[in-house]
């Protein structure tokens, strides 16, 4: 299909609005030659001008309009944004409880990486004009006496010329701080990157400064993707890995936050960090989040991939410790079918008993009906600190070309030391128990599900009847 017919196709089906410039380059000629009908770029402009209506844009002065900069910087949105950056870290590694380090003990920092000054880098796409930006570096400084040293000319690190200067830094200093990772050179709209790994070479500049380092290391990361960091992973003197997305413009006070203990991180990974070797398992021509076994094509995503990782979706520790323990949970429901809605077939392994009514199709149901589960957070380590509870469903087994598991809720709360919280889950029983068929026919199966809270801390079954 050319972009012309892709572009009609597009605007006919209900595309009222392109951020690009095909409309000004193909509307005109597709409206004369017939492809496109005036009353659909009629239709269009109608709801793109009601939206703008909405917004206030015709009523004179729109409410936000009168906002400046002392609004939008005030002291309170500037702490909202180290808030957010510091609830958004992620803590991937901390052997032997390294951090938070303990500042007392730290005279002097070796602050290293392509990121260790950044600015604009933490501020990463679509992203509005920054109140004042303060660097990891700026940041760790009033913690120590800061030897700062990059390591790499800039993110693509093709030159290792400036890596022995920072591998002498790390040799004199109390602690080390790396500040690795990619940027918008690598990562952005209408760029794909060719690999997993980090760029150049960093993962030289990072083994380097581990291996020369006098005292604990610790390895911050940017990035919007996951990386394989294996490596990092494994190695003895990298003691500890945070990984912070693209903070924004409080990301350094964020970082320095986290290190040194004036915030328990709590964040969690929002996508599976596959090895390198993933990315060569498929063509990028290929869609499918399924896998594709008589291809060799292994599934997309948490939901359909089932084999080893760096990082698993949803990883992220603490530096304290949480125990979950169910207190209450519905073990079954039943769902009266009337005379408009009837058994759908779904297709099975070898040797699974089929039920007599296998599913429903939830766009012949009310979809109305509720579940409930609560569990109890106990704080048993030292630290306060924010725990993310995740809940998950699982198909009952047997059903071919479904998914692993699906996230249906997740809540994040604050438990003190010693301290118990009590967390409800009330969730739609049809958006939390669905399936995808091969047909594309979303359907609630009966039978046997799981509900798991965590990486499997707690589970129950939830067994679903229908019935006539």
């Amino acid at each position: 299909m050319s972009i012309k017919l892709c572009f009609c196709s597009c605007t006919c089906t209900g595309l009222d609005l392109d951020c690009g410039d095909y409309y000004t380059k193909y509307v005109q000629t597709s409206v004369q030659q017939g492809k496109i009908r005036e009353a659909d770029i009629d239709r269009s402009l109608k709801y793109l001008y009601v939206v703008l209506m909405r917004l206030g844009f015709f009523d004179g002065i729109p409410q936000y309009n009168s906002l400046g900069k002392n609004d939008v910087c005030s002291e309170e949105h500037v702490e909202l944004a180290r808030e957010a950056a510091r609830e958004g870290t992620v803590l991937l590694k901390n052997a032997n409880n390294i951090l938070p380090l303990d500042s007392s003990m730290i005279k002097t920092l070796a602050v290293i990486g392509p990121h260790a000054n950044a600015t604009a880098a933490m501020v990463g796409n679509y992203a509005g004009v920054p109140c004042k930006i303060i660097s990891p570096l700026d940041a760790l400084s009033a913690y120590g006496a800061a030897d700062y040293q990059a390591g790499c000319s800039d993110t693509k690190c093709k030159n290792g010329s400036l890596i022995p200067p920072a591998a002498q830094a790390a040799a004199k200093a109390d602690a080390t701080v790396i500040v690795a990772g990619i940027d918008l050179s690598i990562e952005a709209e209408s760029l794909d990157r060719d690999d997993l790994l980090l760029p150049g070479n960093q993962t030289k500049l990072i083994n380097q400064v581990a291996s020369a380092a006098k005292g604990p290391v610790v390895l911050v990361l940017f990035s919007a993707g996951g990386l394989d960091i294996s490596f990092a992973k494994k190695n003895p003197k990298i003691g500890a890995i945070l990984w912070v997305g693209y903070p924004g413009e409080r990301g350094g006070p964020a970082i320095a936050d986290v290190i040194f203990g004036k915030y328990n991180p709590g964040g969690r990974l929002p996508l599976t960090w596959h090895e390198a070797s993933y990315a060569d398992m498929l063509p990028m021509t290929s869609m499918p989040l399924r896998p594709v076994d008589s291809l060799g094509y292994p599934g997309r995503t948490y939901k359909f991939f089932n084999g080893s990782t760096v990082f698993p979706f949803g990883y992220g520790l603490s530096y304290t410790k949480f125990k979950y323990t169910l207190k209450s949970a519905a073990r079954s429901t039943q769902i009266k079918l009337n005379k408009f809605q009837h058994c759908y077939g779904i297709k099975y392994g070898n040797g699974t008993s089929t039920p007599s009514c296998p599913s429903v199709r939830t766009d012949d149901m009310d979809c109305k009906d509720k579940i409930a589960f609560e569990v109890e957070v106990k704080n048993i380590g030292s630290r306060d600190g924010n725990e993310v509870v995740i809940a998950y469903s699982k198909p009952p087994q047997g059903i071919l070309a479904t998914h692993i598991k699906q996230v249906i809720g997740f809540q994040r709360v604050f438990v003190p030391a010693g301290a118990s919280k009590k967390v409800k889950f009330v969730v739609n029983l049809c958006d939390s128990l669905r399936v995808v068929d091969y047909n594309a026919y979303t359907v609630l199966p009966s039978g046997r599900h799981t509900i798991t809270i965590g990486d499997d801390i707690v589970s129950f079954p939830l067994q679903v009847y229908f019935s006539s």
